[in-house]
């Protein structure tokens, strides 16, 4: 009696394919782990900046040599006039001085104008003119000499259309900037009435420009 001792091709169908299925989640199992090696791959870099606003200050002087702020209507600089504004009779002109600069410290250049003018009391039939002049002298023939900021024949209550300049900082920045100069020439009209009185104030405005 003879034995059969073939062995089921589908056994060795079900081996083969478990081995191939082994590999095969071995690769698997093998690519995983080179995807978190690779992740794991990571750099940086960092960069930060520090911003410090600089200082503007603007100064004025009424003589050319004591300065101080007059940041207010209130705390306006009180003009010198060369004569007596005080007793003007029709025809007079009187004339005063102003200097400004960039104070000490401030760290950038300015664009300079009259930006407002304001009246208390009574300033009709006085007109004025306002010219930048080099040097603190302030007469008609400074005025001459000089260059218009407001045209003359401007009322009191007006600043026309001023014409702005340019005021440069320190050089070394801790020195106070260049002085400009400016000269107020102020006339009384023919309709001035006796013993009337007033006040006009200017606004001066800078503007950093670097």
């Amino acid at each position: 009696m003879s034995t059969d001792q073939s062995v089921d091709p589908t056994g060795k169908t079900n081996s083969r394919r478990r081995k191939v299925s082994a590999l095969l989640a071995a690769g698997l199992v093998l690519g995983l782990g080179a995807t978190a090696t690779l992740a794991a791959w990571n750099d940086s870099e960092y960069a930060s900046g520090t911003f410090s606003a600089g200082t503007f200050d603007l100064e004025g002087s009424t003589n050319g040599t004591t300065w101080a702020q007059h940041a207010s209507v209130g705390a306006a600089a009180t003009l010198s006039f060369t004569v007596n504004p005080a007793n003007l009779a029709p025809g007079d002109t009187v004339y005063a001085p102003f200097a400004l600069r960039l104070a000490a410290n401030t760290s950038t250049d300015a664009s300079l104008t009259v930006s407002a003018v304001t009246q208390t009391g009574t300033v009709t039939n006085l007109t004025y003119t306002l010219v930048r002049t080099s040097s603190i002298t302030c007469n008609a023939g400074a005025v001459t000499g000089g260059t218009v900021v407001i045209a003359a024949g401007t009322a009191l209550t007006s600043i026309g259309t001023p014409v702005g300049w340019t005021q440069t900082k320190g050089s070394p920045q801790t020195s106070a900037g260049a002085t400009q100069f400016v000269c107020f020439a102020v006339t009384a009209g023919s309709g001035l009435e006796q013993g009337q009185t007033g006040t006009a104030t200017w606004q001066f405005t800078a503007t950093s420009t670097t």
